[in-house]
């Protein structure tokens, strides 16, 4: 069973509310079919067309965070009804990561609670950063303590704030440079203050091949003692403790890189829908069956590592999986 870990789901109610609470950055995200109705049956057939059988949605990078708690609680608690109206609507073709109104923490450990427990969802999802603040920051520990207790998974993704730096912003290269660059700085901060180490039953999956991490393990694992002597692991270990979608636009190149980095059972299928849509989506998954990548390998990405993951069997014979209810 092919599963896309990281395909983005949000309605123009759900934008509407994010305008309200004070996000500036919703108009891109409108009409490009990541919404309901005919666009939800143009989704499934291109699904269908590329062999992916389920997709985890998210609502990264328009996660309803925001100062004013009210807001952020009720955007939260309307994006998580929906997606658990979606998945009941669709069993066999969708899940979902639960959406927390941060930095409110109390709240948001409530609200992960309610979509896990009550909703079924199997996982949550967070962005890179909080409001331009890391998610190492010490108010956010007890949000990773949580997601420890519970062994959930954490899927993280790029806010889209070009690494807080105006030599990215003001460059038209937020997404093209940013983004990746937004997943490595957010990978060696989980790393350097030992989050793997310390939280070692959460699940955290990292988005876009690890962005640049795996070209720079082995400068990390030589540089790390004099810089960051804190960190209680070589980073080469951390970021093997945890895992990593395929988003790499096709480029084979990349991925063989995150495989021989990482090794092909940490790495699993992501698409990055609705960004890459129609030829592009079907690229994201042919391309890992190139020929440079081994048929073993291939497999364990495209099915064998989510499907564990998740703990969900793979049908036999035609027969519906069984779905995770937590």
């Amino acid at each position: 069973m092919r599963i896309d870990v990281h395909s983005h789901y949000w309605t123009d109610d759900y934008l509407d509310l994010l305008v309200d609470l004070g996000h500036t950055d919703t108009g891109t995200q409108r009409g490009l079919g990541a919404g309901g109705g005919k666009e939800i049956e143009a989704r499934l057939r291109l699904m269908d067309r590329a062999g992916v059988e389920l997709q985890v949605l998210s609502a990264s990078p328009q996660q309803p965070y925001g100062e004013n708690r009210a807001k952020a609680v009720a955007a939260a608690r309307y994006v998580n009804d929906q997606y658990a109206a979606l998945v009941d609507q669709f069993p066999d073709r969708f899940l979902a990561f639960a959406a927390t109104p941060m930095p409110h923490v109390s709240e948001s450990i409530a609200e992960l609670g309610r979509a896990l427990d009550e909703l079924h969802m199997v996982g949550v999802s967070m962005n890179t950063t909080i409001l331009n603040h890391a998610l190492v920051e010490p108010r956010f520990e007890p949000i990773l303590a949580e997601l420890d207790r519970r062994a959930a998974v954490l899927y993280l993704h790029p806010a889209g704030n070009g690494a807080c730096t105006p030599l990215i912003s003001n460059f038209n290269l937020t997404w093209m440079v940013g983004a990746p660059l937004e997943d490595t700085i957010s990978i060696m901060q989980l790393i350097t203050r030992g989050v793997p180490a310390r939280y070692p039953r959460i699940k955290i999956i990292n988005s876009h091949l690890g962005g640049a991490l795996p070209m720079l393990l082995q400068r990390a694992d030589d540089q790390y003692q004099w810089e960051a002597p804190q960190t209680p692991e070589r980073p080469s270990i951390a970021a093997r403790r945890m895992w990593y979608d395929s988003v790499g636009h096709g480029h084979v190149p990349a991925l063989r890189c995150a495989i021989d980095s990482f090794g092909a059972d940490r790495l699993m299928l992501g698409t990055d829908f609705p960004y890459e849509a129609g030829d592009v989506f079907v690229r994201a998954i042919n391309y890992i069956t190139d020929p440079r990548i081994t048929d073993r390998e291939a497999s364990a990405i495209l099915e064998g590592n989510a499907t564990a993951l998740f703990g969900i069997s793979t049908p036999a014979s035609g027969a519906p999986a069984d779905h995770p209810d937590a």
